[in-house]
C-alpha cells in the first residue's frame, strides 16, 4: 500500500482534521510511523496521551492484512461470493477470510441502530411447533393429546 492509500483513509475518517479515537481531542501530534507498517503514520494526543494511527478504534485494527486487501474483501462480499471464492481471488487461506468476512460484518452491524418495529406489524408464513416432542400418539393422531381419550 502507498502513502496516498494511508492519507485517503486519514481523510475518509477525519474530514476535518485528526482528532484522539479515545478523547476527540484535535490537539495531536505526529509520533513516528507504526512498527510493522511503515507506511502507516502514527499519532499521539496531547490530551490524553494516547497514541493511536488511522484504523484505531475499527474492525480493521490490529490484523496482518493491508487496508487494501480488506478493502477487497468488502468488494468481493458485495458481489456475494463464497468466503472459499473469496479466498482464491485473494489467494489467502479459507479460515483467514472466515475470519475477515465476520469482522467486516460484525463492525457493519455495530453502527446499524437498532431495530424498532411500531404500530401494527405483519408477519407472513410463520410456523409454529406446540409441543408434541416426545408424544409420537399425538402427532398420529393430529394433535389430540394421547391421554385425551379419543
Amino acid at each position: 500500500m502507498t502513502r496516498g492509500a494511508t492519507s485517503w483513509s486519514v481523510k475518509h475518517r477525519w474530514p476535518d482534521g485528526v482528532r484522539c479515537p479515545r478523547c476527540e481531542s484535535a490537539s495531536i501530534a505526529r509520533d513516528g510511523r507504526d512498527d510493522t507498517r511503515r507506511h502507516r503514520q502514527r499519532y499521539r494526543c496531547a490530551g490524553c496521551g494516547a497514541r493511536f494511527d488511522d484504523l484505531t478504534g475499527t474492525v480493521l485494527a490490529g490484523h496482518h492484512q493491508p487496508l487494501r486487501v480488506w478493502v477487497l474483501c468488502l468488494y468481493l462480499m458485495g458481489l456475494n461470493l463464497s468466503n472459499r471464492q473469496i479466498a482464491q481471488e485473494l489467494d489467502l487461506g479459507v479460515s483467514d477470510v472466515q475470519a475477515m468476512t465476520e469482522a467486516l460484518r460484525h463492525g457493519l452491524a455495530a453502527k446499524l441502530p437498532p431495530a424498532r418495529l411500531e404500530g401494527e406489524v405483519e408477519i407472513d408464513e410463520v410456523y409454529v411447533v406446540a409441543g408434541h416432542k416426545g408424544n409420537p400418539a399425538a402427532v398420529a393422531k393430529k394433535g389430540v393429546p394421547a391421554d385425551a381419550g379419543g
